[in-house]
């Protein structure tokens, strides 16, 4: 990206459109409003101005202006609001593009530019990556708070404590032979520690909800060939997404199916059923099946009157200490419409004339719920990158705490709690993140 060039893109939705919104930004703005839509127009306010290209009149709409640093990006910005028409967008970027140093904008571009100029962090912008992306509204309160700065605001408080210990323990080490500067560690530097330790052990307690929050609770359909499995995502969905057939090992890869349940993200996950195979592809497919089953947050294991055996299938590799018991199995009798009880299970659903399917719902719901009964704006750490940064903080603090009294290895572990939180927040500008988290940003973005 070249950071002199000024930048323009379509920012709104798909065309056609009501309205098409066209952002420019960089130091040759105001060269192109003059051009575009004539000299006059004044910062954070709207006109209805012509759009004008050699002369020629290309659309009427409104334009407003915000002058730098009081902007997005932190340069000199407005934006087009046009009829959003293809052919008229088409003509207005080229017609910008035109002019020397301005040119068509990347992925994620307006967004970087922001973060470069400071006026966001790499965790307020995954909050705006994560806000694009909200399907559901528990994950656009959680996106909301993260872009927000809430998170931002905690890591840095973290951060801020951490340097004023440090400053305590550097202050001993270089200048223990001043006379102002006291013997020993002042009483509350152990209880700070502590303080920091219980804090970010407290935000990790929360990964697993605010994971779920932002990626969706999976639910895995497991079972025999043919104990419902596809029926089942059928009648959850309401559609016929899935092959149904007596032949057994119909499904032989993983299905996502993702459904909004009362504003919570949910997976539910087809696979192929667990039996041993003398087909390659099929046996892939149990692979893969038994993956998704250890992975996942509920497992609904399906038992049919049709299908003799009703025990786990068979010990394998992957679900030797799989346990049908735990509380992330919930045992459901599919077929109940055949007229046969099956013992041992914790409902009975029929897919196919839908008995049982709503109480089912409910049962879920009831999960997902105690796996995420904190309030979304209050479960920030939802990424990776936040658990890894957060653990390898914590670990540094408690590698500090233990050797607290050899003053230079407590104060290298106290370093690389602070660069851990740096590397969350972006201070330390590790350009592989950058690259990782922008490619992910639309154009006008």
């Amino acid at each position: 990206m070249i950071k002199n060039d000024t930048i323009v893109a379509l920012s709104s939705g798909n065309l056609p459109s009501g309205i098409a919104i066209i952002r420019i930004s960089g130091s040759k703005v105001e060269f192109l409003l003059n051009k575009l839509t004539g000299s006059g127009l004044k910062p954070k306010l709207i006109e209805l101005r012509n759009i004008i290209h050699n002369d020629t009149i290309l659309d009427r709409g409104l334009v407003t202006y915000f002058a730098a640093p009081n902007s997005f990006t932190g340069e000199n910005v407005c934006e087009l609001h046009l009829h959003g028409s293809v052919a008229l967008v088409k003509a207005v970027l080229d017609a910008c593009c035109s002019y020397e140093g301005i040119r068509l904008a990347k992925a994620g571009e307006f967004t970087n530019r922001a973060f470069i100029n400071g006026k966001l962090d790499l965790v307020e912008v995954e909050g705006i990556s994560d806000l694009l992306a909200a399907e559901t509204e528990t994950q656009r309160v959680q996106a909301f708070a993260r872009m927000s700065g809430d998170l931002s605001n905690k890591i840095n408080s973290f951060r801020r404590h951490l340097l004023s210990l440090r400053s305590i323990l550097e202050a001993q080490l270089d200048f223990s032979d001043e006379s102002d500067v006291d013997d020993g560690l002042p009483d509350f530097f152990k209880a700070d520690l502590d303080k920091l330790i219980e804090q970010l052990s407290k935000q990790l307690d929360g990964a697993t909800q605010g994971r779920i929050i932002r990626s969706g609770f999976r639910v895995a359909l497991a079972g025999k060939p043919n104990a419902g499995k596809s029926s089942l995502i059928n009648a959850l969905s309401k559609s016929d997404l899935a092959i149904v057939s007596h032949e057994e090992g119909t499904t032989r890869d993983v299905r996502e199916v993702p459904m909004d349940i009362d504003g919570q993200f949910v997976i539910f996950i087809d696979m192929a059923g667990l039996r041993y195979t003398s087909s390659d592809s099929e046996a892939q497919g149990v692979k893969r099946a038994e993956e998704e089953i250890l992975k996942a947050d509920l497992v609904l294991w399906l038992y049919s009157p049709e299908v003799a055996e009703t025990e786990l299938p068979a010990k394998t590799s992957h679900l030797k200490d799989m346990n049908l018991d735990n509380d992330k199995v919930l045992k459901i009798g599919t077929k109940c419409d055949l007229g046969t009880a099956l013992p041992g299970v914790d409902m009975s659903i029929s897919s196919k004339n839908n008995i049982g399917i709503d109480k089912l719902l409910e049962l879920i719901k009831s999960r997902i719920h105690s796996s995420s009964e904190i309030n979304p704006s209050e479960v920030l750490l939802s990424r990776a990158r936040d658990i890894e940064a957060i653990e390898i903080a914590l670990q540094s603090i408690n590698l500090a705490r233990a050797n607290i009294d050899t003053p230079e290895i407590c104060a290298e572990y106290l370093r690389q709690a602070s660069n851990s939180l740096e590397r969350l927040l972006g201070i330390m500008n590790p350009e592989q993140i950058l690259g990782e988290i922008f490619s992910n940003f639309c154009i006008g973005k």
